[in-house]
């Protein structure tokens, strides 16, 4: 299968890279600076520039851009390029969301970037995941998956191979955590990519 990364020299992408780069998939790495990332296959471009001709050669492209501070409405800009340039195509488009976006009550009123609780510093990247997400879900022609991790998101953490979906409300393990590592998460996304189970969804990972 061959899959590009968007953001591939992030913190996520790295790591999801790396898993499925040990499945043995064919991966090109779409970065701004080839400088930033030790794999082979570099596509050196700036992600808003892509085009339908570049993005169709893949069967998979994984949006793992990461905003900097100041420019979270990149999230919408961006996807919102990538919803043009694949609309109508084949190409599956999975999107490395947010757990901001993911409601706190079975009625789903709250969210959980509306929560007294969530850090005001991870308010805008929030809110913009949440409307790339608003963007994908009243999009019909276009095959995508947005998968949003748990409320801590843990980069450090170890990967157990194991993990759990939910849809689009904040779950919890069995120690009553809303918790994930970025190994786990890799494993869950690179699960979807060879699964396909999840077609036009949103879905959540938290550990077991």
């Amino acid at each position: 299968m061959k899959i590009a990364i968007i953001g591939a020299s992030g913190k996520a992408g790295r790591v999801i890279l790396e898993e499925l780069a040990a499945r043995g998939h064919s991966l090109t790495a779409i970065v701004r600076d080839a400088a930033r990332t030790k794999h082979d296959t570099v596509l050196e471009r700036n992600a808003f520039e892509l085009t339908t001709e570049e993005l169709t050669a893949f069967d998979v492209v994984i949006n793992a851009f990461g905003a900097a501070p100041g420019n979270e409405h990149q999230h919408v800009d961006l996807g919102r390029h990538l919803i043009d340039q694949l609309r109508g195509t084949s190409t599956r488009l999975i999107v490395v969301g947010g757990a901001g976006s993911l409601f706190v009550d079975p009625e789903k009123t709250l969210r959980l970037a509306d929560t007294p609780e969530f850090p005001d510093a991870y308010l805008p990247t929030a809110k913009n995941q949440a409307k790339n997400l608003e963007d994908l879900q009243q999009t019909s022609d276009l095959h995508w998956t947005f998968i949003s991790p748990a409320a801590f998101f843990d980069p450090e953490g170890a990967r157990t191979g194991k993990y759990q979906l939910a849809q689009d409300i904040l779950t919890t393990n069995a120690a009553g955590e809303s918790y994930i590592s970025y190994a786990d998460y890799a494993v869950a996304l690179a699960d979807e990519v060879e699964h396909h189970r999840h077609e036009k969804q949103r879905i959540s990972v938290v550990s077991i």
